[in-house]
């Protein structure tokens, strides 16, 4: 028994066909959307790519411009076809890559959906390159005149103060790494030796941080060194006072950022995926109510159409069966082909 039958006139099938080719031509526009959040996503990724430890954060938006040109093109295809639906001499060149084109059409909704998970899944992996990207991001912060590390401290500079935020986790991660160059250290100054000596590797640490961090919207100028001594400021207490610098880390701040933007484009990509559904049902409906005409030389006789021949356990068992029969027949040719070359041996 065919799985939810309709009968359809000529009436009801040129009303399904175009009311499909005008939600085919939606789906062009909602797959050239995806395509162009893709292409932005990668344009941002881009931007901060110096602060990333690797280049696998940018598959999602390379599946998502693959994916929406994908949809332009199939779903392009399906508007001619709807089209030409309307008349069935038009339709008849059409029948043979239907069902072919269906199965595409199958394929393409479960790329659809899998692509939304993974731009729903990227925040996980997307922290992990951050974090790290931006550990070595500020090693090299005082390396201004070391090739192609050069451009970091404007890097980090702009990042964090656009995402007004501060270090990696937070602001105290730039107490932990030298980012004064040495060629700005005067060696011969006694707090200067006193800073080095102060710890086993070597290097020029303090209680501060870049200018970068300072928020523009306090009203007490900016306090970026010494900020764990309390006598070197007046009225100032680190531990109850309000910090006049950003205490958000730059990880969290950017995670935060392109999170909610792959939160955005997997919403749309999911209602891409039903929208792509319904058009794909609706085209079957079309196919199999041209493809049953009473009389196919009248185009104004009735028909039926229907999603699938039989129910859904059944067509599950006849794929099965189908499979089978396949690799079986395969089984058979391999073993044809060893007798064959046993019999030349």
């Amino acid at each position: 028994m065919a799985l939810f039958k309709v009968k359809f006139d000529l009436q009801k099938r040129v009303k399904l066909a175009q009311m499909l080719w005008l939600m085919y031509w939606f789906a062009v526009t909602a797959g050239a959307l995806v395509f162009a959040m893709g292409l932005f996503f990668k344009i941002e990724l881009r931007k901060n790519s110096e602060l990333m430890d690797n280049n696998e954060s940018h598959f999602v938006p390379n599946l998502l411009i693959c994916v929406g040109l994908l949809a332009c093109g199939i779903n392009a295809f399906g508007g001619k076809m709807c089209y030409d639906s309307l008349d069935s001499t038009k339709f008849a060149k059409w029948k043979s890559i239907m069902k072919p084109f269906l199965i595409s059409c199958v394929l393409f909704n479960v790329l659809l959906f899998l692509t939304a998970l993974f731009c729903f899944m990227m925040r996980i992996p997307l922290a992990f390159t951050l974090a790290e990207g931006l550990k070595n991001g500020m090693k090299f912060y005082k390396d201004t005149d070391t090739p192609g590390r050069c451009y970091m401290k404007r890097t980090l500079d702009q990042m964090q103060m656009e995402f007004k935020c501060c270090g990696n986790n937070n602001y105290k991660d730039w107490f932990e790494i030298q980012w004064v160059s040495n060629r700005y250290l005067d060696f011969s100054a006694k707090e200067v030796k006193d800073r080095i000596g102060s710890n086993v590797d070597g290097r020029y640490l303090m209680d501060a941080v870049p200018f970068s961090c300072c928020n523009p919207s306090s009203p007490r100028p900016c306090i970026q060194i010494q900020l764990t001594n309390n006598t070197a400021h007046y009225s100032y207490d680190h531990y109850t006072e309000e910090l006049n610098i950003w205490k958000r880390g730059c990880r969290e701040a950017l995670v935060s950022y392109y999170g909610g933007m792959l939160n955005s484009i997997g919403v749309l990509v999911l209602l891409v995926t039903v929208l792509e559904v319904v058009v794909m049902v609706g085209l079957q409906y079309v196919n199999t109510a041209m493809s049953t005409l009473v009389n196919p030389e009248d185009p104004e006789s009735e028909s039926e159409g229907w999603i699938l021949e039989k129910t859904v356990k059944e067509t599950f068992t006849d794929i099965m069966a189908k499979m089978k029969a396949m690799s079986k027949g395969g089984q058979v040719e391999e073993g044809e082909g060893e007798q064959a070359v046993a019999t030349v041996s």
